[in-house]
């Protein structure tokens, strides 16, 4: 094992142990949580050694950068994930290597990614982007705008939404993480009760490298986790 490998092998097993020990301490196991590994600005050979090491969800922020490793990695079995914004221009070339988009942003774009699907013959998975923090700097739906969002989406019958993602404000330290993170989860659980049959909100998608065990003890499904898993490695 060289060691570059060596780096990441044990990268990974010390965020593991950490998603698995966090998971403990909200109740839950570890297989309840998945490890999305943002591989955004790391060349796809690098992106490779986490797949063979199992890590094989794989989010990335841009579209071309999902475009250009799922090329790189084809013969690979990964799930990839967009975490960042997708205009509905990139939809059609996006989706069909999409497993989960965390990152709808509006009800127009929700609408469009159901046009396309519905012509490529699939049902794509989304999850709703919530600004939990209401920092202006961030996109995100405001918490107002989901029930009816929705409630809409029950009339697009090739998007399935799984439930929401968010960030937590960058300024205020792990009081101010937990605290976005609590009101997200509260909110997807009120929305939950409320929605209808067809709806399911089962993910959360919050967390990052810097609070990624906080986000996990407030009922994160999804963590995303980039820098933590290249710590050591000259990228």
């Amino acid at each position: 094992m060289d060691e570059i490998a060596r780096r990441i092998a044990d990268n990974l097993a010390l965020i593991r142990g950490q998603i698995a020990t966090a998971a403990l301490r909200s109740g839950r196991t570890a297989n309840a949580v998945t490890l999305v590994a943002v591989t955004k600005s790391v060349p796809p050979d690098i992106a490779r050694r986490l797949v063979e090491f199992g890590a094989v969800d794989l989010g990335e922020s841009r579209p071309q950068e999902l475009w250009s490793k799922a090329q790189a990695l084809s013969k690979e079995d990964v799930r990839w994930h967009l975490i960042g914004h997708l205009q509905r221009n990139k939809i059609r070339r996006t989706l069909p290597h999409l497993n989960l988009l965390h990152s709808v942003d509006s009800r127009r774009l929700l609408v469009a990614i159901d046009e396309e699907a519905r012509a490529i013959g699939r049902v794509a998975s989304v999850l709703l982007e919530v600004n939990i923090s209401g920092d202006i700097t961030k996109t995100g739906l405001p918490p107002g705008e989901l029930e009816a969002i929705i409630e809409s989406a029950t009339r697009l019958p090739n998007v399935a939404v799984r439930g929401l993602m968010g960030m937590a404000a960058l300024a205020g330290g792990e009081d101010t993480a937990r605290r976005d993170f609590s009101r997200l989860r509260e909110l997807r659980d009120r929305l939950a009760r409320n929605a209808p049959g067809e709806i399911s909100l089962g993910e959360l998608s919050m967390g990052m490298s810097g609070d990624f065990e906080i986000a996990i003890e407030e009922g994160a499904t999804l963590v995303r986790v980039g820098s933590a898993l290249f710590e050591g490695i000259d990228l």
